[in-house]
């Protein structure tokens, strides 16, 4: 699939056009993806601040999808597991960057050689404008070979 392709229909995926969530960017090689979303009157909490929901639903399933195009169809992979950590009100645009790195794939494909499952821990913080940590995100994944 192509990345342009998938960044399209991430932008018409319903639960994130109801939450204001913009897939911004995703590289050709799929190793980089950034989603941005804006601070709206339908995606606030009842204190004005970003609704903690929308926050870890801009944060999935991001690092699936990723791993998903680089490993190929010979690999399972599913996002297991996630967890929020909330540090700052969330106000304004906020932002998450995510990022494989050629070490972790390589990593990944040794353990799982033998057939055997791996789980990996993907963190990824959510950014304000000032570049403040808002919540830090962990994805748990599970992957292995068909």
């Amino acid at each position: 699939m192509k990345a342009s392709y998938l960044r399209w229909r991430l932008n018409l995926y319903p639960p994130y056009l109801g939450t204001g969530i913009h897939v911004k960017h995703i590289a050709e090689d799929f190793r980089r993806m950034v989603v941005e979303m804006p601070l709206r009157w339908y995606n606030s909490n009842y204190v004005g601040v970003h609704f903690g929901g929308s926050l870890s639903a801009m944060t999935d399933p991001h690092y699936m999808l990723m791993l998903i195009q680089i490993l190929g169809k010979d690999y399972i992979v599913w996002d297991q597991a996630g967890t929020i950590e909330y540090r700052k009100p969330g106000r304004g645009r906020v932002r998450a960057e995510f990022v494989i790195e050629d070490s972790l794939v390589e990593e990944i494909r040794r353990a799982t050689a033998d057939g055997s499952k791996c789980l990996r821990i993907m963190p990824v913080d959510i950014l304000d404008e000032e570049g403040d940590v808002v919540a830090h995100v962990t994805r748990t994944l599970y992957i292995r070979q068909k």
